[in-house]
């Protein structure tokens, strides 16, 4: 599943109600790539469903268990102190979705809302090749998934970049079109390195019709 289409970042009228927002759906990314200026590679296609409950676990920590007050409990990624997610949360915008930015207890986090609906954290395990969807908003790849077995909880991570930055958010607080566009900014503050193909790619590479 993804986010329904009035929130989804791959749908047309949802790119229209953000001004100035450059969507594409690449369909699947069947490989890994290689370095980004050489071109596009292949790879292998693998499992999710691990990362998938380890996603849920996370968005449970986040947005679940987290009250009100002025500082957010949030569970560092397992690489936040990489020094290019300093410049990413640097970055960050200081509202998203009209809800205030807010202070976490954990390097390389941040969250908006009060209680919160959108955690963003960087240093997450980056996503190798998957079947899974890719969108690419306004220059930046994304692996969006619904959190099991949580109304309304999706989590997006970012495909070839390293460190790799995680968006965990409530989609009835937060469309996923403002949280991807708001925080790709500060995200392309990491190199890209590899990018997603779309299943027209992978058939020419492959010297398929």
């Amino acid at each position: 599943m993804i986010p329904p289409a009035s929130q989804h970042p791959s749908t047309p009228t949802t790119a229209e109600r953000v001004p100035g927002a450059r969507f594409r759906f690449r369909g699947v990314v069947r490989g890994a790539g290689h370095d980004a200026a050489a071109g596009r590679g292949r790879a292998r296609a693998t499992s999710s469903s691990s990362r998938r409950r380890v996603a849920g676990a996370a968005v449970v920590g986040a947005l679940v268990l987290t009250g009100c007050g002025s500082t957010v409990t949030v569970d560092g990624a397992p690489d936040n102190a990489n020094p290019d997610c300093a410049s990413v949360m640097l970055a960050m915008p200081e509202s998203v979705s009209g809800m205030d930015q807010r202070e976490t207890s954990s390097q390389g986090t941040t969250a908006y809302g009060d209680p919160s609906a959108m955690i963003v954290r960087c240093g997450a395990e980056e996503p190798g090749p998957t079947p899974d969807p890719c969108t690419n908003v306004n220059g930046v790849d994304w692996l969006i998934s619904e959190v099991p077995d949580q109304k309304d909880q999706w989590r997006a991570v970012t495909y070839g970049r390293s460190p790799a930055v995680e968006v965990l958010f409530d989609s009835s607080r937060v469309p996923s079109s403002t949280a991807l566009v708001d925080t790709g900014s500060a995200v392309q503050n990491i190199e890209q390195t590899r990018q997603c193909l779309s299943v027209k790619d992978t058939l020419e590479q492959q010297g398929r019709p």
